[in-house]
């Protein structure tokens, strides 16, 4: 027991989160699916467990069979390995997503591959030495660690910054405590190798994953609130005689194109996971200023004077104000923004004879760009007080004619691209969720 408290404290307190975890799962009723945090946790649990194991072996080298203790050595090693980089794909899936990695998931798997490889390869080799506190192994296959660690920081570090604007604050937190816990850890496991180290900077990364990112009352917690903001959005719409449909498609229209954007790998350091949840929890948001709207005016049957447009106007630069003073303190800097940004510069065009400000080509946030298209569709294709509905091959050319005047260019042309998609969505035959 002497030389396994360490592990034996960290699985304790392993078990503790698996238990919540799974415990919440349950209660909230999340689906059950085999995630790479679940892969992670199970890894790192035989990772603690391994750890342990060697402890004894490597401290009862007279007793221990010496084939036994090399493979228990070599599986160790190998679940080192493996957190390390089953850790590198969570963050990688947590910011941009595994999908965006399908060219490319070879060469990410390749370090992991080589590692593996010299750990059996030079495990024939592997040395025992005495330390001040515990006995412990050098060798290649050790060292392999040390280099797998250095490659997947550096990896995660090109692959976060370089998108570090359009990942929400506590996942930053969360990434940032896991590089810091490996570069600590590992820094301090080479100085001093017999201290054993590994089963705490497990743990922590297992933690700082659970309580930052997996936590199913916060997954909870945020469904609440998508629930609560199409729901204040709906109410909003339901002002104008509409029934909520127009929130709804508008959101849809957006996925489609901000999925399709990013299938064919358009701003790829800017259309993060994050970015993209955030875009849809917003746009049902770009028409909240229209509670500042007078009745008279929202639901004229006819034409506005110009004077009364002029206040219609308005409903932009109040909707951002609304927002700003509603969702001030949710926590979510990245969606306030957004949110502010929609409802504030939807209406802006391309060309720069929009407004609230005439901003023109990419003055205007990529977010206000795409609920623009989206928003314009609607309008156009659904019935109004003031006008009936227009027919969707009509609907589609004013996309078109509006290329490069009302629309950004590239943006319009991906929308027409998925009309198929956009009809079906019209016609209530596809319920796209996220």
């Amino acid at each position: 027991m002497e030389y396994i408290k360490l592990q034996l404290g960290c699985l304790m307190v392993i078990a503790y989160i698996v238990f919540l975890y799974y415990k919440e799962h349950r209660r909230f009723q999340l689906p059950w699916t085999l995630s790479l945090f679940d892969v992670l946790l199970t890894i790192g649990i035989a990772c603690m467990l391994l750890d342990g194991l060697t402890a004894y072996t490597v401290n009862h080298l007279d007793t221990v069979n010496e084939t036994l203790n090399r493979i228990l050595h070599g599986l160790f090693l190998s679940s080192v390995d493996a957190v390390i980089f089953i850790q590198f794909l969570y963050i990688l899936d947590e910011t941009e997503g595994m999908d965006r990695q399908r060219g490319s998931r070879k060469l990410l798997f390749l370090p992991f591959a080589v590692n593996i490889l010299l750990v059996f390869l030079f495990l024939p080799e592997l040395e025992y030495r005495h330390g001040r506190i515990s006995n412990y192994s050098m060798g290649i296959s050790a060292y392999t660690c040390y280099v797998m660690a250095a490659i997947y920081i550096l990896l995660t570090i090109g692959i976060v910054f370089r998108r570090w604007k359009y990942i929400e604050g506590h996942k930053r937190t969360s990434i940032l405590t896991c590089l810091l816990v490996i570069v600590l850890v590992t820094g301090y496991q080479m100085m001093v190798p017999d201290s054993l180290l590994t089963s705490i900077g497990t743990l922590i990364i297992l933690l700082g994953a659970y309580l930052n990112l997996e936590n199913p009352a916060l997954k909870e917690l945020g469904r609440y609130h998508d629930e609560m903001v199409m729901g204040f959005a709906t109410l909003i719409e339901n002002r104008d005689d509409s029934t909520g449909g127009h929130v709804k498609r508008t959101t849809q229209y957006v996925k489609l194109l901000v999925e399709e954007l990013r299938h064919r790998g358009y701003y790829k350091e800017i259309l993060t996971q994050d970015y993209i949840r955030n875009l849809q929890m917003a746009a049902p948001m770009h028409d909240v200023g229209k509670i500042s709207i007078p009745d008279a005016i929202l639901q004229k049957p006819g034409k506005l004077t110009a004077e009364e447009f002029d206040v219609m106007k308005q409903h932009t630069v109040r909707g951002g104000r609304i927002i700003q003073e509603t969702f001030s303190r949710m926590g979510n800097r990245q969606y306030l923004e957004m949110a502010w940004q929609i409802a504030r510069y939807h209406h802006e065009k391309w060309n720069g004879n929009g407004y609230p400000e005439g901003l023109k080509g990419e003055e205007i946030p990529l977010c206000a760009r795409i609920m623009a298209i989206a928003d314009v569709f609607d309008a156009v294709s659904e019935k109004r007080c003031y006008r009936d509905a227009l027919p969707l091959e009509e609907c589609f050319e004013i996309i078109r004619v509006g290329c490069g005047r009302d629309f950004d260019p590239l943006l319009t042309e991906v929308f027409l691209d998925l009309q198929e998609k956009v009809i079906k969505v019209h016609r209530g035959q596809e319920n796209h969720r996220g």
